[in-house]
């Protein structure tokens, strides 16, 4: 049986590029580069050159790049450490109800000390609204901060117009892209954005890195105390081995971004279509166009997504029911309910994310197995025999 891994927005395999770069830094070249030894100075001059890698693939500078442990520390640093800086101008800030739970939660803890947190809804399609955004805007707004890309329905937000908008009112605009990072363009001064958020695992770099752009003259409060390294807005010795990971795994996505973004979007749109005309009562969440090119989230009506997601994986198949950070809870996406899809639909959910590694060939199996596993479960599900029910009930009285 083959294994086919389709949770690429969960983690990635670590190229093996990027492996062997880790791990010349791990054994020969293992140097601090705070020390002012030849070991230490190879190890600094390796520490630059991937804040220049990182810096290159989102048009930004080197010195606007600071490493984090990955992800959420880098949507923490943003939005909490923007808040206690420009507290004294405002405490307001403006959310999504889409947004990661890194930054949803954040923006939470905020509130309990004391700052207003406006949390915008969004339409069909998990995108926000720019009228909303415009009458949410009050004097004390001090950040705005929407994702670029979402990470369980792949919608792309309308980053530019959103920071733009921002820009016009003296707000700063952070953006979580680590969805979008090395799949489509990502550009910081396209975007307007004053803070951008990235992470190594999602473009087959190590985990537990990441990274936070900082636009020059954009001052943050520390949430780490300690040394001067990153100019002390994340001190602590680098982990080097994960720096140099993800600027190898930056690089390599530049260069092959203008070749993978059409195949992927071709291996998506076909396997939304097979899933659209093989199986019925299935619904798109997302835009149907306006999504990253590697992501597939449908609900399947009177199926348990748990149920749906063993059953693939007994097949070889390796899918997920929404955002890993959450894959332990009960609880229906908050995606999808704030899009308005009810929470028995909700629970019906799979995401299907590709990567560089899968095949027309794999779509294919994917296509010929999921029919008859949707079908199965839906045979054993009570909803779906009291519907087909009252459906032939409708049959027979015409």
């Amino acid at each position: 049986m083959q294994r086919i891994y389709l949770d690429h927005s969960a983690t990635t395999p670590v190229r093996p590029e990027v492996a062997e770069i880790m791990m010349e830094y791990m054994t020969n070249k293992f140097g601090n580069p705070s020390s002012v030894h030849s070991f230490g100075r190879e190890a600094k001059e390796a520490l630059e050159n991937a804040r220049s890698q990182v810096a290159a693939l989102i048009k930004a500078q080197p010195e606007e790049i600071t490493f984090t442990s990955g992800g959420t520390e880098a949507d923490n640093l943003a939005i909490i450490g923007t808040a206690l800086k420009y507290a004294d101008k405002g405490k307001h800030i403006i959310t999504s109800a889409v947004e990661h739970h890194a930054v949803l939660h954040a923006c939470e803890h905020l509130e309990k000390m004391g700052f207003d947190l406006t949390v915008l809804p969004v339409d069909e399609y998990g995108i926000v609204r720019m009228d909303d955004l415009r009458q949410a805007i009050r004097d004390d707004t001090i950040l705005i901060t929407i994702m670029h890309a979402n990470n369980e329905v792949g919608s792309i937000q309308p980053v530019a117009e959103i920071g733009r908008l921002a820009k016009e009112k003296g707000i700063l605009f952070h953006t979580d892209a680590v969805q979008s990072l090395g799949k489509i363009p990502v550009d910081v001064e396209e975007m307007n954005a004053d803070l951008l958020t990235g992470s190594g695992h999602k473009i087959y770099g190590p985990k537990g890195i990441g990274f936070l752009y900082i636009r020059k003259g954009v001052h943050l409060s520390p949430l780490v105390f300690g040394g001067a390294q990153e100019k002390k807005i994340r001190p602590g010795t680098e982990n080097m081995p994960g720096i140099v990971g993800l600027g190898k795994a930056v690089e390599l996505a530049g260069q092959e971004m203008d070749s993978e973004m059409p195949r992927m979007t071709q291996l998506r749109d076909k396997l939304i279509k097979g899933i659209l005309e093989r199986i019925p009562d299935v619904r798109l969440n997302g835009h149907p166009t306006l999504r990253v090119p590697t992501n597939v989230n449908v609900s399947f009506e009177y199926v348990e997504g748990e149920s749906l997601l063993l059953s693939l994986d007994m097949k070889g198949i390796a899918a997920s029911s929404g955002s890993a950070c959450t894959s332990g809870s009960l609880d229906p996406s908050h995606v999808l309910l704030a899009m308005g899809i009810c929470k028995e639909v909700a629970h019906g959910s799979v995401r299907m994310t590709l990567g560089r590694d899968n095949t027309g060939e794999q779509i294919d199996y994917v296509l010929d197995v999921l029919p008859e596993i949707v079908q199965r479960l839906r045979d054993m599900s009570p909803l779906y025999q009291k519907s087909r029910k009252e459906c032939e009930g409708c049959t027979r009285t015409k």
